[in-house]
């Protein structure tokens, strides 16, 4: 069942499509369901799409398409490296296998103490800042070297 304050942020966010095409919200109902949760399971996907009057199977291509979405706990702090060409040219490899040697995990795990999640994703759109990673999808951070990498995570740890 998805929380009064979900359903009050998907009916806000309704109202900037026409009435008929409840389905233009999905990927911003997914959001706020992974905003208050952490990740979206596949009961979320299923209240998402009742909620939307969509088939439950849509909810889910979209939920497994986009990067973006956890679909398991990856841990407070989800970090995701971008190793699409341009980054693993400017460093992704290396920016990947420090993060992995810091925080004692591989791709797709989560820290003992739940604190970190790291994965790995599509492109960004952010080239430029190459090797780049994304902080729960909201802070980009780019032009990583292993020290810059050092100071996020202390800064994080903190948090």
């Amino acid at each position: 069942m998805l929380s009064a304050h979900i359903q009050e942020q998907i009916n806000r966010e309704l109202k900037k499509y026409p009435v008929d095409q409840k389905q233009s919200a999905v990927m911003s109902a997914l959001r706020f369901v992974q905003d208050e949760k952490g990740w979206i399971s596949t009961d979320d996907m299923s209240d998402v799409a009742d909620f939307l009057g969509m088939a439950k199977m849509a909810v889910m291509e979209v939920a497994t398409f986009y990067h973006m979405y956890n679909l398991k706990p990856m841990g407070k702090t989800t970090i995701t490296v971008c190793t699409n060409l341009s980054c693993t040219l400017c460093g992704a490899e290396e920016t990947v296998a420090h993060l992995k040697t810091r925080l004692g995990i591989g791709l797709g795990e989560v820290t003992a103490d739940g604190k970190f999640g790291l994965r790995e994703g599509e492109c960004m759109g952010a080239c430029k800042d190459a090797p780049l990673f994304t902080i729960n999808n909201k802070r980009l951070c780019g032009r990583l070297s292993k020290e810059k990498i050092d100071q996020i995570l202390a800064e994080l740890d903190k948090s």
